[in-house]
């Protein structure tokens, strides 16, 4: 009995690799797998605890293969993730106190595991950062590998396709893409997943055409239906007419040959018409990401998160860990500047030693530099370490959270005890280290001419700016379409902010989503921003945009802004602006969508 023929139908996920695929759709099952709960008799445990020791051996060696794979591949870059998964099995808050677990109260190994991971998963529920908070996907992952091996249900091997097929599956581990045929596994969709996921963090990393978070994917595809993968806007199209196929075809021909055209500019410097200069930098979080900061031409790093050194760890970084990491940043982008960000997560969220209290309301409690100057002997390792760091290139130090003058001054404190004890020691330091604090709290808005007399430099966070100003909270589902970049509130603070640093003599940077967003760049540009940090796969489009407006026009588009009631009237007036600078090319360099699509 034939199927009948599936009607067309949308699904919209989160695209996280600029390709656009046609092709048949392969269904993996990787449903969760729930965690039976037993209590066995005394003498089953011996055998137990040998059971679960037997599933966690052959979880390392399935990573082992997966992580010798890739650097068969030259895939350097990526097998950071599967040593963190590998460390995490050698972990005694994971390994060690599950075996506690099953021999002290009698039950099965899928049962203590799952009380074990479900005591580490609070800890990073409680975190705030988007990113961060993503990493709790680690912990799942090494889950699902061990009851896989417990269960026998084993994981049905990506390696094996023999045709060219997208996969569709609820989750790909790391492993699990590590170990994709890349000549037959043309894309991916799945279920779950984020831009700063695993999965998504990989399929960049493989060139590995991707759309994650789709959430209906595994219900809504069938093994042999036609699948469009469009990893720009995160479209899924399932069946599409002949008619869709020639649109995103075409559309595909389009970007390809922007993204030609947009290469070109990797060396142009990002300058209006009429000589306005912005320097543009890359955000990063990992030392493997620098390869590609370089590749895109960026002018610096403007924007070092330092959160991931302290995860997935019983202890704290040493100094030397820290040192050894921004050196080789600082190294590797030299001579250009490096922004290192202190700590900006709370000591609640680190799987190490501290004991902190729960608290209400993380965002704004107990975190960043509050952490920071509560605990100084922290503090002062991380301090150490950078200015150690600067002896090997251009540092600069960003302090995140900032709401007032006294904190700066602390800082300074901390820092100039540092500097003393390294001087002593005869360690070689930058002593001319620039000091810049994230603008991201309202009252250091409202006071940015003072706060501006006291660091040599500005980086505005709009994460944490909008979500603090517009009283929304970002991973909440019922009121993110509150998150209003172009609200008149930013726009206003953001103007304040520039012309206090300007007043001062000192530069702003914006370091936020917002700054690599291309919809907001000639609004950026008439606000007259110094620096623009993103994402490095933002920056040739920034350019583009950037060199096609002069400095006058981006001024009076604000000035008309400002005028404006709502951020839809904003963003609309903005949009025509575009549209008429890049009338052929809008859609693709805007990722909008396409006609047809609601």
């Amino acid at each position: 009995m034939t199927r009948e023929p599936r009607k067309t139908h949308v699904i919209q996920g989160i695209g996280v690799t600029p390709q656009i695929i046609l092709g048949k759709a392969y269904l993996v099952d990787r449903g969760k797998i729930e965690a039976p709960a037993r209590v066995l008799p005394e003498n089953q445990v011996p055998r137990e605890v040998e059971r679960f020791r037997e599933a966690v051996e052959e979880s390392k060696k399935q990573l082992r293969a997966a992580k010798e794979k890739l650097l068969q591949e030259d895939a350097v870059g990526p097998t950071y993730i599967l040593d963190a998964h590998l460390l995490l099995l050698e972990d005694k808050n994971v390994i060690n106190s599950t075996l506690e677990t099953i021999e002290q109260s009698w039950i099965n190994s899928e049962w203590a595991l799952k009380i074990n991971l479900d005591r580490l998963r609070k800890i990073f529920n409680s975190i705030d950062d988007d990113y961060l908070k993503s990493r709790k996907t680690d912990l799942d992952y090494i889950e699902q590998r061990i009851l896989r091996n417990l269960t026998g249900r084993g994981t049905e091997s990506l390696a094996q396709i023999k045709e060219k097929v997208i996969v569709v599956a609820h989750d790909l581990s790391p492993a699990d893409t590590a170990q994709m045929a890349k000549d037959k596994v043309t894309a991916f969709v799945t279920d779950v997943g984020g831009k700063t996921s695993h999965t998504a963090i990989m399929a960049r990393s493989l060139e590995i055409p991707a759309v994650v978070g789709s959430e209906t994917a595994t219900h809504s595809i069938n093994t042999g239906d036609t699948v469009i993968v469009d990893g720009i806007t995160g479209v899924v199209v399932v069946n599409p007419s002949p008619e869709i196929i020639q649109e995103y075809m075409d559309r595909n021909r389009t970007r390809q040959k922007i993204e030609r055209e947009l290469f070109l500019f990797r060396d142009l410097p990002a300058e209006t018409l009429d000589g306005f200069r912005v320097n543009i930098l890359a955000n990063i979080e990992l030392v493997e990401e620098i390869p590609a900061v370089l590749e895109h031409g960026a002018e610096g790093i403007g924007l070092y998160r330092t959160e991931y050194l302290y995860l997935n760890r019983k202890e704290l970084p040493t100094e030397e860990e820290h040192f050894q990491a921004y050196k080789t940043v600082v190294e590797a982008i030299s001579p250009r500047p490096a922004v290192i960000r202190t700590l900006d997560i709370g000591g609640d969220k680190f799987i190490s030693h501290l004991d902190l209290a729960e608290e209400m309301n993380p965002a704004m409690g107990l975190r960043a530099i509050r952490f920071s100057l509560k605990e100084p002997e922290i503090f002062k390792v991380q301090l150490r370490a950078m200015l150690r760091a600067s002896a090997f290139g251009k540092v600069k130090i960003l302090l995140p959270m900032i709401s007032g003058v006294s904190e700066i001054r602390e800082v300074k404190k901390a820092l100039n005890e540092v500097r003393l004890s390294l001087t002593a020691e005869r360690i070689p330091f930058d002593p001319k280290v620039e000091i810049g604090i994230m603008m991201e709290v309202p009252s250091a808005a409202t006071i940015s001419d003072i706060l501006a007399k006291e660091v040599d430099f500005f980086s505005i966070g709009t994460n944490d700016l909008i979500q603090y100003t517009l009283a929304i909270d970002r991973v909440n589902e019922y009121v993110t379409h509150l998150y209003e970049p172009l609200h008149p509130a930013i726009l206003r603070l953001v103007r304040q902010m520039v012309k206090a640093a300007h007043d001062t003599g000192i530069r702003v940077a914006m370091c936020g989503e917002m700054a690599g967003d291309p919809l907001y760049v000639p609004i950026l540009l008439g606000l007259e921003l110094d620096d623009l940090s993103m994402n490095v796969l933002s920056i040739f489009r920034v350019k583009k945009i950037l060199r096609a407006y002069t400095l006058r026009e981006c001024r009076e588009l604000v000035e008309t802004c400002l005028t404006l009631s709502t951020p839809e009237e904003i963003e609309e007036l903005v949009r025509a602006s575009l549209h008429r600078k890049f009338p052929d090319e809008f859609r693709d360099l805007f990722n909008s969508k396409l006609p047809g699509n609601s």
